[in-house]
């Protein structure tokens, strides 16, 4: 996969963009695709467990900071550290989804886009602890403290606190991966492979070796 085209962060990304020109375009409005358990488990609307993680809100200032550093960490981390591992990719972020939907109804938050695309972004960090970034070019940091800098821009694009909760939660879900990914393998005595590796058909399906 280290071909420059990750195929997982530009379908994320397409669907991403065409949901909010829907979206902008009033062709859908988001009452039809925020996840709450009533909504899609007891009214059949499953489609809202995908549509959560997939709007970033209307085209604003916001979106814009959300995809861009979303796509760029998310592109580099499939290139890199899941270079022929699509299917593990796909995996890590599925766990991650299942889990930010068990837990969302303790945040109240009907949009999980934003956490989730916060996990890349941490697990990238965290794999890269060396790494020196210049933060629109007036502040360089190392790499681990690059999640929290974006959750406190994010934080002043808003104007809230709380509208950077959720991308404290994507910090708190991609630390439990990092953590079983790089530090519980290394102290784990077998078992943990059914966690990290994708099962045989989803690698079949992506074609992994």
């Amino acid at each position: 996969m280290g071909d420059g085209n990750p195929p997982i962060t530009r379908t994320w990304l397409g669907l991403s963009v065409a949901l909010s020109v829907a979206v902008q375009c009033q062709l859908v409005t988001p009452l039809q695709l925020y996840f709450s358990y009533k909504s899609a488990f007891e009214s059949y609307q499953l489609w809202r467990t995908a549509t959560t993680f997939l709007y970033f809100g209307s085209l604003s200032l916001d979106f814009v900071f959300h995809l861009f550093f979303f796509m760029r960490y998310s592109r580099m981390l499939e290139e890199s550290s899941f270079a022929n591992k699509r299917a593990d990719y796909f995996w890590l972020l599925l766990q991650s989804s299942i889990l930010l939907l068990v837990i969302s109804p303790l945040f109240t938050l009907p949009f999980l886009s934003a956490p989730l695309a916060f996990v890349p972004i941490y697990l990238w960090s965290r794999r890269h602890p060396s790494t020196q970034i210049s933060l629109f070019g007036l502040v360089t940091i190392t790499a681990p403290y690059l999640p929290l800098a974006l959750v406190a821009f994010s934080w002043i694009i808003n104007g809230t606190w709380t509208a950077a909760a959720g991308d404290l939660l994507g910090c708190a879900v991609g630390h439990l991966g990092w953590f079983i990914r790089d530090v519980w393998t290394r102290e784990a005595i077998g078992g943990i492979g059914i966690i990290v590796k994708a099962p045989e058909p989803l690698r079949r399906l992506f074609g992994d070796p």
